[in-house]
Parts: C-alpha cells; sequence; structure tokens
C-alpha cells in the first residue's frame, strides 16, 4: 500500500524515532509499504518518519526498483563509522520540490537489522554514503534543510511558509 507522505513542517518528522522492540508482521507490513511508496514516489530513501511513523526504519534503494539486490532494509540502524566528505545536492521526498548542497561522510559504515530480523552491516561510499546519511537524519528528526545555513536555509524555509499560507503544501 502506498501511504501519504509527510511533509517538512509535520511534528512527525522533527522527533528521533524509536526502537523497533521486536519485527512482527505488522512491522514487515510498514516496510513493505515504505519500499512501494519509495518507488512510486519515485525516490531513493525513505524512513518510516516521513510515511507518519515514529520507528527506527528506513529503505534505500539507488536503482529505484530495477534491481531487486540493491534493496537495503535497516531496523534499529546505527553507524559504525563515518569518515571523510563530499558536497553534492540532494533532495528529498518530505521536502519536494527544493534542493541543496549538503556536506554529508564520504563513507559510511551502518549496523542493523534486515527485514527478517538479522544482523547486517553495510558499508556506503559516495552516494549510497549519502543516502544512508540521510535517511539516519530522518530517524533523529532531522531534515536536510536543518543542516543549511544562512540564506539558502532561508530561502527554502520561506518558500515553504508562502506554499503553506496558500494551501499548496
Amino acid at each position: 500500500m502506498i501511504r501519504r507522505l509527510v511533509k517538512y513542517g509535520d511534528s512527525a518528522l522533527h522527533r528521533r524515532a524509536e526502537d523497533v522492540e521486536e519485527i512482527t508482521p505488522d512491522i514487515r507490513r510498514l516496510i513493505d509499504d515504505m519500499v512501494e511508496t519509495m518507488y512510486a514516489a519515485p525516490g531513493i530513501g525513505l524512513a518510516a518518519p516521513q510515511v507518519g511513523v515514529p520507528l527506527r526504519i528506513f529503505v534505500v534503494d539507488l536503482s529505484v526498483g530495477k534491481q531487486s539486490d540493491d534493496l537495503i532494509v535497516m531496523v534499529n540502524p546505527t553507524f559504525s563509522d563515518r569518515e571523510g566528505m563530499q558536497l553534492q545536492e540532494e533532495g528529498c521526498l518530505s521536502v519536494p520540490g527544493f534542493n541543496a548542497t549538503v556536506a554529508r561522510p564520504a563513507r559510511v559504515i551502518t549496523t542493523g537489522l534486515s527485514r527478517e530480523g538479522v544482523e547486517q552491516t553495510v558499508e556506503g561510499n559516495g552516494l549510497l554514503a549519502r543516502a544512508l546519511q540521510h535517511e539516519m537524519d530522518h530517524l533523529e528528526g532531522t531534515l536536510f534543510v536543518d543542516r543549511l545555513r544562512g540564506v539558502k536555509r532561508d530561502m527554502i524555509v520561506r518558500r515553504i511558509q508562502k506554499l503553506r499560507r496558500s494551501g499548496k503544501w
């Protein structure tokens, strides 16, 4: 089932998500819904808070569904290593229509549970490192806009506020 995406400004996006206590059939259904929602958007990553569920789950697929082996599901993820730095433009399904250059680690190692509850480790470089960090930020209640400073951030926030006032957000 495709779920409604929560947009920037909604309080669900600005709170730290809770750990998943047990991987139940409902959690697996949520993960399946998140994957379907991500592909329908289309996007390369989606965190549970983006569909209004305050749990520490995210999905990432750089192939946007074109290669089934590329799908990464992480439950209760943590970083075991982050290094380097890259500056690239990114966007977000919860901030549609806006992009900005964000500094992110060039390499990350993430550990968490798979959809089946098996511990896994994923190493990401480049775009995958960026996507893993972006989705982890969502689990902490942070969006890419929150990482911006100065005029760029102010411009995006003002435009979103204007869209919200006009009923277009």
